[in-house]
């Protein structure tokens, strides 16, 4: 994992106009980090050859895209070896509803977060998808009833006064 010290303060605001707008050109990123085009260029690519950048994508409205019901699911396995774990990654990387999944410590094992047209679908899912993936013992529903804030932006003020 790449080093956060081995970035300046020019590559952090690279990266910070980056997650902003990751359309954004060069020639107008240059100038928003002070830099000529040609050495802007060779940072951002640097950025992204040492990783530091994992790629690009646009932000989609769910709700126009039909999948406007988000839910958190807590996900507790019935054996936590490492061959259930893998089972279980796995099988849970290849459903399309599932936008995110964390392992975590406490009184479950995971943390989903999934996204489907509505409750109709979110009941199929649970009933013939989640509890059929390798392990699963239990699962606890959280719906979202409205969305506050969801942030895909890292801060970065904190890593440059580190």
């Amino acid at each position: 994992m790449p080093d956060s010290r081995r970035i300046d303060a020019i590559d952090l605001k690279i990266l910070d106009e980056l997650q902003r707008d990751g359309r954004i050109s060069n020639a107008e990123l240059s100038r928003r980090v002070n830099l000529s085009p040609t050495p802007c260029l060779e940072r951002m690519r640097r950025l992204e050859r040492e990783g530091y950048i994992l790629g690009y994508t646009a932000v989609l409205d769910p709700h126009k895209l039909g999948r406007s019901l988000s839910c958190f699911i807590e996900v507790g396995l019935d054996r936590t070896t490492p061959e259930i774990f893998d089972q279980f990654h796995e099988a849970v990387s290849q459903r399309p509803e599932v936008q995110e999944c964390h392992m975590v410590a406490g009184g479950f094992d995971y943390v989903l977060k999934v996204r489907l047209p509505d409750m109709a679908s979110y009941r199929t899912f649970l009933g013939d998808v989640l509890v059929s993936l390798p392990g699963v013992k239990e699962t606890h529903t959280y719906v979202v009833m409205e969305e506050i804030l969801s942030r895909a932006t890292i801060p970065l003020n904190a890593i440059a006064s580190d």
